[in-house]
């Protein structure tokens, strides 16, 4: 397995091992003592699924406490382009934010711990995974605007002939980073 640290602290890039031969390949997805031994302590306790065809941005999104989550992202099928906003009030690294393209060919993951607002968008159709560290509540639910000028996200639409997203309206009516800052800190 290799590891890729990030520029913000927390955020882990991970290439699992895979094994490839005339049937196909294996890979594990998770393994508690190698991901122990690269810093992620965590215990998974709820596991999603989405599919989304090109084009469609989700986020970003967050859990407020108590009910703040840690995610271990992937693809199983696709590309997507992966964005975690750094929103722990005592960081360094405070509204940065790191992005990583996830590929089910490279089977890479990112894992995104707790205190960060998490997006995705799908750089051709996409069957996205991702296991959590707590449970969804509705009730903590919040996010930012994926286009919030602050945060200045550079979505690669250009790079990736995606003429403008395809958004949820609930993501539409999210909250810009400073609503969020007037709120949430």
């Amino acid at each position: 397995m290799e590891v890729r640290r990030t520029t913000i602290d927390g955020l882990i890039e991970i290439f699992p091992d895979v094994f490839k031969d005339s049937r196909g390949y294996f890979l594990e997805t998770f393994h508690i003592k190698k991901y122990q031994d690269i810093g992620i302590n965590e215990q998974f306790v709820q596991a999603n699924q989405s599919f989304s065809t090109k084009g469609v941005l989700r986020g970003l999104h967050l859990q407020l406490p108590p009910y703040q989550q840690g995610k271990l992202v992937s693809v199983s099928r696709g590309k997507v382009l992966d964005v975690a906003v750094d929103l722990r009030k005592d960081s360094s690294t405070f509204g940065q934010y790191e992005a990583v393209v996830l590929d089910s060919e490279r089977n890479n993951q990112f894992y995104v711990p707790a205190g960060f607002a998490h997006g995705f968008i799908a750089l051709e159709e996409s069957v996205f995974s991702y296991q959590c560290t707590n449970v969804y509540s509705k009730v903590s639910e919040t996010g930012i605007l994926w286009n919030d000028s602050q945060l200045a996200i550079d979505w690669q639409l250009e790079k990736h002939y995606i003429e403008g997203p395809i958004i949820s309206d609930k993501d539409l009516a999210l909250l810009s980073f400073a609503e969020y800052q007037q709120r949430h800190l």
